[in-house]
């Protein structure tokens, strides 16, 4: 009851605090020795901020992102309170240390009440990346017509789940019928060797379901299937886009989803062919009922998407599921955004400690949006405020050098 009547106390000004049974407030935690960080290995300069410094954190919907928080609490509830969220990203605590916020999530009914219990219990630590690049994109769950057998134009299958993918120490390999190992082929290699078919679909929206990771298929027969993310070949994501503006093929206005569909609408299917093998990722897939239809695809986070609540994170550097604060430019948004969400999903191409693809939620219009976001920002993760502090502490120094990181606050 210490958590409940803290807020009470920093909620004066709202109509007063309001419990929800659904999630019990836990035990005071017990004190576990604090994660050792070595800063050697620390991909990123944090920096702990107060809120004034957030741009737009008065104005903007908190509701998404809580609803995406509430389902990584959900996952942290299942873990041992001892273990860290993440062994690449140890400065975000472990599981003890975020039983109390996710507790105090209960107490939350609108955007005010919302801010107060963040302000509360979180402190905002900037991610500077070493090479000052930021990136951010959008990404949806699209939905295409599809065929259980292949017929005109629904000729490509939707690549199942291969069965001798072998992934080791971080590396995919293809298992040979010898039982010898060797680096997974590329895109083009695979299809001309051919797949095991779940379904069939247009050739152009079978890679696009590739470059998304999941989507939902519409049979003929009224019936909606997920096509699930199941596996990729481990080679590297190149971007299509670029490889047909260096060729001259389309125009810099074309280079998105949109326009790039629009070129392979209306060239050759062997050019089609050629500019999707550019990209050597490939991505399998598993195929599972719609299940609840307003549910979006499960994120590598293991639980569903939620429209502006989740992003996609590299997760070498991040840890999954913890809330984060975006601002950075989205026309399909209104322009200038920030927002706060959900490290929930990974991707091939999201890589680096100030990218995020922002996940828009599922259909055409989700996906216009979605297309039309792809600019540098800023990123802000929310971490409890005592992991926070431990950023500050002497135990933050470098072995090879006794000055600690020096962080702006």
């Amino acid at each position: 009851m210490r958590i409940i009547g803290l807020l009470c106390g920093a909620f004066l000004l709202l109509s007063g605090c309001v419990t929800n049974s659904g999630r019990s407030l836990p035990p005071q935690p017990v004190v576990q020795t604090q994660p050792q960080v070595d800063p050697s290995t620390f991909p990123v300069t944090p920096k702990p901020v107060a809120y004034d410094v957030l741009p737009g954190w008065e104005a903007s919907n908190l509701a998404p992102g809580l609803a995406a928080l509430r389902r990584s609490c959900d996952v942290f509830e299942k873990r041992s309170p001892q273990s860290l969220l993440s062994s690449k990203a140890p400065w975000a605590g472990r599981v003890s240390d975020w039983t109390p916020a996710c507790a105090a999530l209960d107490v939350i009914n609108d955007n005010r009440s919302a801010r107060a219990v963040m302000q509360a219990l979180f402190t905002p630590v900037e991610i500077v990346s070493p090479d000052g690049k930021s990136r951010f994109t959008g990404y949806f769950e699209p939905t295409y017509e599809a065929r259980l057998r292949p017929e005109p134009p629904f000729t490509e299958p939707v690549p199942g789940d291969p069965g001798d993918l072998v992934t080791s120490s971080g590396k995919v390999y293809q298992t040979l019928p010898d039982g010898t190992r060797r680096e997974y082929p590329i895109r083009a290699d695979i299809t001309r060797a051919g797949v095991r078919p779940l379904a069939y679909a247009h050739p152009a929206d079978v890679f696009f379901l590739q470059i998304q990771g999941s989507g939902r298929l519409i049979l003929p027969d009224g019936r909606t299937l997920r096509a699930a993310y199941a596996a990729n070949n481990g080679q590297p994501f190149r971007s299509t886009a670029n490889w047909l503006l260096q060729r001259g093929w389309i125009a810099r206005g074309e280079a998105n989803m949109q326009g790039i569909r629009a070129w392979m609408d209306r060239t050759t299917p062997e050019r089609a062919r050629q500019a999707m093998n550019a990209n050597p990722r490939f991505v399998f897939f598993t195929l599972e009922p719609e299940g609840d239809p307003r549910l979006g695809p499960n994120g590598s986070f293991g639980v569903p998407l939620t429209p502006l609540g989740s992003m996609a994170v590299d997760l070498d550097i991040h840890a999954g599921g913890v809330p984060m604060f975006v601002q950075t430019t989205a026309p399909g948004l209104g322009g200038e955004w920030s927002g706060l969400l959900v490290s929930q999903d990974t991707g091939g191409a999201i890589k680096g400690a100030v990218r995020g693809d922002l996940y828009f939620g599922t259909g055409d219009r989700a996906g216009s949006s979605a297309d039309t976001v792809n600019a540098p920002g800023r990123l802000w993760v929310l971490l409890p405020t005592a992991v926070a502090e431990r950023m500050r502490q002497p135990n933050m120094a470098r072995a090879s050098d006794p000055r600690p990181i020096v962080l702006t606050p």
